[in-house]
């Protein structure tokens, strides 16, 4: 089941093209890498889908229905949610208050019967480190980046946008990213992530897409696209894209 699809989906900035007609979709059950260097227009698309930044041109289907030009807390209530490559909570509240006004505000009216308890799970399920009282802007990228995710579980989503959730983090916290993606999969979430670290993308992601210059040059599978030249020339001058062995 297709679950989100683009169909030529451009988004131009003045006489700027940064998205051009990029048409591509994510199946039920998912974990899709997009990929491509700095620039190519990875973030631009996503903001374009999740309604931040609407397409100039193009559709957006969701669930077999157009949501072009919706408003992201209109896509986020439909089922889609996501993370921000620089994440921005509310500065001075904690950590479960932020988490608590997702699962307010990101859910249709009575979706959730107790917001604390259920901003007190999602903590739980990212396994963020700090106590639920602690204040926002004490945290670290790497505290930040697990707040975010929390955040964007609390809506119930059906399909989550990842940005650059595992930039800044060391070998062990890498390893733990994984995991956790492939735990929040195992929870019938389906993903789109925006990814530079190939260890991560080649270790969990099904398939991929890459864009260039913000046109898409190849969708696929993941061992299939990471053979691709046009992909391996893209994003790593000559050199090859290697898959993990574990």
């Amino acid at each position: 089941m297709i679950l989100l699809e683009t169909r030529e989906l451009t988004k131009r900035f003045g006489g700027l093209t940064a998205i051009d007609r990029v048409s591509m979709h994510i199946e039920e059950g998912d974990i899709v890498g997009l990929i491509g260097p700095n620039g190519a227009g990875k973030t631009t698309l996503v903001n374009a889908i999740s309604g931040l930044n609407p397409p100039t041109s193009g559709r957006v289907m969701m669930f077999g229905r157009e949501t072009t030009g919706f408003t992201p807390e209109r896509m986020c209530r439909r089922g889609l949610s996501r993370t921000f490559q620089i994440p921005i909570p509310f500065p001075k509240m904690t950590v479960l208050e932020n988490v608590k006004t997702a699962a307010i505000f990101g859910n249709k009216a009575g979706k959730v019967d107790d917001p604390v308890a259920h901003s007190r799970e999602m903590l739980a399920f990212v396994d963020f480190p700090l106590a639920e009282d602690t204040i926002s802007e004490k945290l670290n990228t790497v505290q930040l980046k697990r707040l975010d995710l929390a955040r964007a579980l609390a809506s119930h989503p059906q399909l989550l946008f990842l940005d650059e959730l595992a930039s800044g983090l060391s070998e062990a916290e890498l390893q733990d990213m994984m995991k956790l993606i492939r735990k929040i999969s195992g929870q019938g979430i389906t993903i789109l992530m925006i990814e530079h670290i190939m260890q991560l993308i080649m270790s969990v992601c099904n398939r991929l897409v890459c864009i260039q210059f913000g046109k898409k040059i190849a969708e696929g599978a993941t061992a299939e696209v990471a053979r691709d030249p046009a992909v391996t020339k893209a994003y790593l001058g000559d050199a090859s894209i290697s898959c993990p062995t574990a």
